[in-house]
């Protein structure tokens, strides 16, 4: 038995599924879980001392790769002096004044710790600000665990939402409304028949949570159009775009305004960390200035300010890793596409900067429905043949591979090797 085997076996006893998070089981994808046990440039070794190429960078804030040196130099310089105070330091504004010099349309900034947390106060924010209770979110897309935005699309497109959760009540639900992703008549049909009713409208601006799905030209565009015409806030949900797709995120990508932003993973290079922003008029709607409330004891953690501010200088200072990254992803994108078309395999694959995602499926996926028409069991043989050859790829199909600027010629060499002598097996 391996040291990972016995590590999940120990697991299963004192953990829910023997994990922290459901992905990271394997259970889509058959198997036990990988314990991971250093990470270094683009590689990862596991506790058996099998090293793999990372493309999970645990779900996207290694823009940079693992143990960035830089980054970590600033980690244990914040040590030394203290983990957490429960008081404000001089990194929380250093790093609230980086992030409003990078992202368009944003003034203020509020620190949390979650990317669900980030979310859940930005809702609560819109409501605040508009005096409105419903929002819309998208089929597929994922927005935290919190209880407004576990739901399903009820029975029909003007519906209101159902729990997709057990726990999660109809109350909770209520006030979601269910658009279909890269459909803007779907959203315009829930606005007109909740007239006055919608605070706001919540997207991930790359639907990344049913594996990478782009926004049709125009989507984003013709969401801030109707959101001004009924009155609702434009959020976007940048926890996994942010600082990714470019320095000033999706909104620089799509040339996109939106009313406020939630963030995660990126901006702390690794530590648990979120945030969301806004105008200098919504924020200050926010405790202590107005009477939204929200508060976080850990907020503005020191430790991860430092980590975040770190890679946020160096993405700054070297503008040059967006093209990079961008071209490692083509490249393998490329290379997957000629690899399943020579051995006969249905495959799709998508790309957006350095996100992207096979699909085995002949259906072109430009929404959720589209995605569900991919062969998960293929997937997983597909996953398998892949980690056998050294290559660690999320354990689900409906998540993205995340392109480092880390990630050598090499790497990708060996990937689309290994992609091909897989495909060859599906």
């Amino acid at each position: 038995m391996t040291r990972s085997e016995q590590l999940f076996e120990r697991a299963v006893k004192v953990l829910p599924g023997g994990v922290n998070s459901p992905v990271r089981a394997f259970r889509a994808v058959g198997g036990k879980p990988r314990f991971i046990v250093k990470g270094l440039g683009s590689h990862i070794l596991d506790e058996d001392g099998l090293e793999y190429i990372d493309y999970v960078g645990s779900w996207g804030p290694m823009v940079l790769g693992h143990s960035h040196p830089d980054i970590l130099k600033a980690v244990y310089d914040r040590m030394v002096n203290g983990l957490s105070f429960g008081a404000p330091t001089a990194l929380e504004v250093e790093m609230a004044e980086k992030m409003v010099s990078m992202v368009p349309n944003i003034e203020m900034v509020r620190m949390v710790n979650s990317g669900t947390e980030a979310v859940m106060s930005a809702l609560r924010l819109a409501r605040g600000a508009t005096g409105r209770d419903k929002i819309i979110k998208f089929e597929g897309c994922y927005h935290g665990h919190s209880d407004a935005m576990l739901v399903g699309a009820g029975s029909g497109a003007l519906t209101q939402g159902e729990p997709d959760s057990k726990g999660v009540t109809k109350g909770a639900a209520r006030d979601t409304l269910m658009a279909q992703y890269n459909d803007l008549a779907s959203v315009e049909r829930l606005l007109d028949a909740n007239p006055g009713e919608v605070a706001a409208v919540i997207v991930e601006p790359v639907a990344a949570n049913m594996g990478v799905v782009p926004p049709k030209d125009g989507f984003l565009q013709g969401l801030r159009r109707l959101c001004d015409k009924h009155g609702a806030l434009l959020i976007l949900d940048e926890v996994i775009t942010g600082f990714r797709l470019a320095a000033g995120g999706a909104q620089e990508y799509f040339g996109v305004r939106a009313d406020l932003v939630t963030f995660g993973k990126i901006i702390g290079g690794g530590m648990p960390v979120g945030a969301y922003a806004g105008s200098r008029a919504l924020m200050e709607q926010v405790a202590p200035c107005g009477p939204v409330y929200q508060a976080g004891t850990l907020s503005g953690n020191p430790v991860a300010m430092a980590a975040g501010l770190a890679q946020l200088q160096i993405l700054t200072d070297h503008p040059e890793i967006y093209t990079v990254m961008e071209t490692s992803a083509q490249y393998l994108a490329n290379h997957l596409r000629a690899a399943a078309e020579k051995h006969g395999v249905d495959l799709q694959v998508n790309q957006v900067g350095s996100l992207l995602c096979p699909y085995f499926t002949d259906t072109p996926v430009d929404c959720f429905a589209a995605a569900k028409t991919s062969d998960t069991k293929k997937y997983a043989k597909y996953f398998n043949e892949m980690l056998l050859r050294g290559v660690y790829l999320a354990p689900s199909q409906f998540e993205a591979m995340f392109v480092s600027s880390a990630h050598t010629q090499k790497d990708l060499q060996f990937t689309a090797q290994a992609a091909e002598e897989a495909l060859a097996l599906v």
